[in-house]
């Protein structure tokens, strides 16, 4: 499968941004109650920083993911660990699906590291996804995450994983 990005715009994209973080598969979004308004004023909050980033994936031109990225120095990990230079920080979030599609999703975060690694400067992707989301964590291992230990967030009991350059391109089996 092949992804595109462009920017997330929150206003021109809050409706379908809407359906995508309140339905129950996205419960780990923690956005189950917001409204219109909620998802237009937190993603305008992020196209106004300049730590964090929304972007969405296209798959043949329509939006077939959200990808977000963040300084960890600046957002999400302030305080919880201590960030090395070329670190990003990193979330994607899936739509749900009526007709689900095998390897989607893996293709998915394949495609956000990759992008992410198109950078020079990162050299080490950070993630803190729910304990409790098993999904992510296997898809995190398949991808070449290392978990480090849990922590604590101020929303959620996260476990701390780190993929370096060398680790991402070892788990597609590709030498760098």
């Amino acid at each position: 499968m092949t992804f595109t990005f462009r920017p997330l715009d929150p206003l021109q994209d809050a409706e379908l941004l809407h359906r995508w973080v309140t339905h129950p598969k996205a419960a780990f979004w923690m956005m189950q109650d917001a409204s219109l308004v909620d998802i237009e004023r937190a993603y305008m909050e992020i196209a106004a920083d300049e730590h964090h980033h929304a972007l969405l994936g296209l798959q043949d031109g329509e939006p077939a993911f959200l990808m977000e990225y963040y300084d960890p120095a600046h957002r999400e990990l302030v305080g919880l660990y201590e960030p090395q230079p070329g670190d990003i920080g990193m979330h994607f979030l899936t739509p749900p699906t009526d007709k689900p599609v095998r390897g989607f999703t893996r293709s998915v975060i394949t495609a956000v590291m990759a992008y992410l690694f198109e950078d020079p400067a990162v050299q080490r992707v950070v993630v803190e996804p729910d304990v409790a989301n098993k999904a992510v964590h296997a898809l995190n291992e398949a991808v070449g995450f290392v978990p480090e230990r849990e922590i604590q967030k101020p929303e959620k009991k996260a476990l701390l994983s780190f993929c370096t350059r060398e680790q991402f391109f070892a788990a597609r089996g590709v030498a760098v």
